[in-house]
């Protein structure tokens, strides 16, 4: 059995880049994107070229795309960020909680990310604070970290947010340390998110700041709208909650993708000793419009 290395797999994937693109159109920001993660690293950014003072050994170091969007660019930052968000924890238990839009949704949530996103963030946070603070619950003041998703395990949109909350909170009077026996209870925060953004949707609405156009542009017209919601309103909204495991480092590590396993080594510098000097910049290689390599 053959094993295929990372860097080969994405490359694989990226190359049916073109196709897709003509099967799901994108928008200029998600081609722009993919432009760049095709041809990061590759001789279309150009290089440079190392050659070992000692031995003549020559390597050529191909530039990165530095797209916010890709992972081997983005290890770095995102391993920073995520320790920084360890330094945050506290020696407690931790669950893992997930509130997710109804797929009914999607489409909304496509034409105005921004805007909807957003009020998922406001809503779920919202809505573990209220029922935290509920003296029948927990009756303390909580923190958490929450992370989006907007893709599931199939790739097809699904947006989500994860959040790692402490088994407990601080006192309302700001003087005692509430351990929580058992996670606050889903059904009911379930019942309150979906009223929450409910809320924040039809206020959305009335304040006109909805982008509607394709098969979505009926929805301008206000009864539309009211018959778009309904079924939404009707229909339990998914929030997960499971018991915390292991310690709260993986809770918040769980969460985010990990750093490219293929990112390549620090480069040494001249001057330590290495016996490597950049001695030469490679040019980019001609290529297509900007537009045309992604098949735009």
């Amino acid at each position: 059995m053959t094993h295929e290395a990372p860097s080969a797999r994405r490359g694989r994937g990226l190359s049916q880049t073109p196709r897709r693109l003509s099967a799901y159109p994108a928008s200029f920001q998600q081609r722009r994107a993919l432009r760049d993660l095709v041809a990061c690293r590759t001789a279309v950014l150009g290089g440079h070229l190392r050659r070992c003072q000692a031995c003549g050994h020559e390597e050529i170091a191909y530039n990165s795309c530095r797209n916010r969007h890709c992972p081997k660019c983005q290890g770095h930052r995102q391993a920073a960020w995520l320790a920084a968000q360890q330094a945050k924890l506290l020696d407690v238990p931790y669950f893992h909680v997930v509130f997710t839009l109804p797929d009914r949704l999607g489409p909304l949530a496509l034409q105005n990310q921004r805007l909807l996103y957003g009020l998922l963030f406001r809503a779920a946070s919202e809505t573990l604070q209220v029922i935290a603070r509920d003296e029948r619950h927990l009756g303390a003041q909580i923190g958490f970290t929450a992370v989006l998703h907007t893709w599931g395990q199939t790739l097809q949109h699904h947006p989500h947010l994860h959040c790692v909350v402490p088994a407990g909170g601080l006192s309302l009077d700001e003087q005692r340390w509430v351990a929580a026996r058992e996670f606050l209870p889903v059904r009911v925060l379930s019942r309150l998110f979906r009223a929450k953004y409910l809320a924040y949707l039809r206020q959305a609405y009335g304040e006109g700041r909805f982008v509607l156009t394709g098969r979505l542009q009926d929805l301008a017209q206000p009864k539309a709208w009211r018959a778009f919601l309904e079924p939404v309103a009707k229909i339990e909204w998914v929030v997960y909650a499971k018991p915390p495991f292991g310690s709260p480092e993986h809770e918040v590590s769980g969460q985010l993708h990990a750093p490219s396993s293929d990112l390549e080594p620090a480069v040494d510098r001249p001057g330590r000793g290495t016996g490597r000097l950049p001695l030469q910049r490679l040019p980019a290689r001609p290529t297509r419009p900007r537009d045309a390599s992604i098949g735009g």
